[in-house]
């Protein structure tokens, strides 16, 4: 009878590997779905912003095409490579999900999900100066003057929308901030 205890143990090398390869694919999809929502999660509307959570914004929304573009592309490898191992069909529902999601992100990151946040408002209603009595003399207002037509936007009124679309003095404006 052989001792088993005193053999050497043989370390499986495609399985340690298989193991390596859902870590990384994991980790990208993690990371490009986390390049694509932190900026939507940090400039929100009816919350304040800080100047350095602007600033990570918009350098991962610059970032976030060719970030969630190489994510996508070794996910799609990886996800081949671990396609063929694959026998169970929930490990190929669960290879076809995370490559869904970081091709989502792929998807995401070439939207301007801003403006889905930040739309002008329709049918905007306007109110002479004197017949404005929702204002006190410390609103702060964005004023513009064309062609001797005035107007002022109440930035408290503004303030989930961001901009506004007028015509002032003939002339079709955006105002926004």
């Amino acid at each position: 009878m052989k001792d088993v205890s005193m053999q050497p143990r043989r370390i499986d090398n495609s399985g340690m590997g298989r193991m390596a390869a859902w870590l990384v694919l994991l980790i990208l999809m993690l990371a490009a779905l986390g390049v694509v929502l932190t900026p939507a999660w940090l400039i929100q509307p009816f919350r304040p912003q800080s100047q350095s959570g602007l600033a990570v914004s918009y350098v991962l929304r610059g970032w976030s095409p060719f970030i969630t573009l190489v994510a996508s592309l070794a996910a799609l490898a990886i996800v081949l490579w671990l396609w063929r191992g694959a026998r169970r069909w929930w490990l190929k529902s669960l290879l076809v999900a995370v490559l869904v999601l970081t091709i989502g992100a792929t998807w995401f990151a070439r939207q301007n999900h801003f403006e889905w946040m930040f739309n002008p408002l329709a049918n905007a209603a306007y109110a002479r100066a004197g017949e404005a009595d929702f204002l006190t003399d410390t609103d702060m207002v964005l004023a513009i003057e064309v062609n001797g037509e005035a107007v002022a936007y109440p930035v408290r009124l503004m303030a989930y929308h961001h901009l506004v679309q007028d015509t002032v003095g003939g002339t079709p404006v955006v105002a926004t901030y």
